[in-house]
């Protein structure tokens, strides 16, 4: 019978290896800096080359330990030579966030094909070919791992007033790829979970109400809330006393979803 401390929680993930999707802006900026923090080294990646290199620097100025690369999540050599690159400099990779996304932001009939391939691809292929790309070094070395999906609540619920039809679509896969990789993987012990954001205030959001207004105000709290508020969950995902939780999708909506 294993012994258990009181209470089985730790946000220490020294010795871990972290990659994060999107860390230019937003809730993988964010979510980097909270995981070097709790010491992981930290794969930093994005589009943003400038963008990069100066939340390296933060990073480290804190005492953190990063590397920095420029993926794009619609091209498949670009995110398997950059997790070769970086395990050669940090090690094997045990935590993956699945951040990176974008909006569509048009009537699905007046989408192009150049529009609708980059929002698949960023939202849905992309993380889908990083997945099995760092599950299969994992099983092949026999190592445990922690992969977050970022999803979000348009996964569950949209209007017809909103532009965010494809949008929706790849969040719902992201739900489902979630569920199903979990399965595949848990033999391996590689937990595989997801969390469904509202509307935080990030680069995305402030997008959105520069278009079409501030519409918080049809929320129950009338607010948008801050990356900050979701470091606990993040942090309870990756650390090892969620072992027993795996295909789990958490929504953080404030509220948002029950109008």
């Amino acid at each position: 019978m294993q012994n258990f401390n009181i209470p089985n929680f730790s946000i220490d993930l020294a010795g871990d290896v972290a990659l994060v999707t999107g860390t230019t802006s937003g809730l993988g900026h964010r979510f980097a800096k909270v995981l070097a923090k709790c010491g992981a080294a930290v794969i930093l990646t994005g589009r943003r080359e400038d963008k990069l290199n100066s939340l390296a620097e933060e990073i480290r100025s804190d005492g953190g330990v990063c590397e920095a690369f420029v993926m794009d999540m619609t091209d498949r050599e670009s995110i398997r030579s950059v997790v070769s690159a970086a395990e050669e400099k940090l090690g094997t990779i045990t935590i993956l966030v699945n951040n990176a996304g974008i909006p569509d932001a048009q009537r699905a009939i007046k989408m192009s094909d150049e529009l609708i391939d980059s929002v698949i691809g960023t939202n849905l292929s992309g993380p889908y070919i990083l997945s099995c790309e760092i599950a299969r070094r994992l099983i092949n070395q026999k190592r445990s791992g922690r992969i977050v999906n970022i999803s979000s609540i348009a996964a569950f619920d949209i209007n017809g007033q909103s532009s965010a039809s494809l949008y929706s679509v790849t969040k719902a896969g992201i739900v489902r790829m979630t569920e199903a990789l979990a399965l595949e993987w848990a033999k391996f012990n590689i937990n595989v979970n997801c969390i469904a954001p509202g509307a935080f205030s990030t680069e995305m959001i402030d997008g959105m109400v520069d278009r079409i207004g501030d519409f918080s105000s049809s929320f129950p709290r009338k607010r948008f809330w801050q990356p900050e508020q979701m470091d606990s969950t993040l942090l309870f995902l990756v650390s090892p006393s969620s072992e027993c939780v795996t295909g789990t999708v958490i929504k953080i909506d404030d509220g948002q979803n029950h109008r």
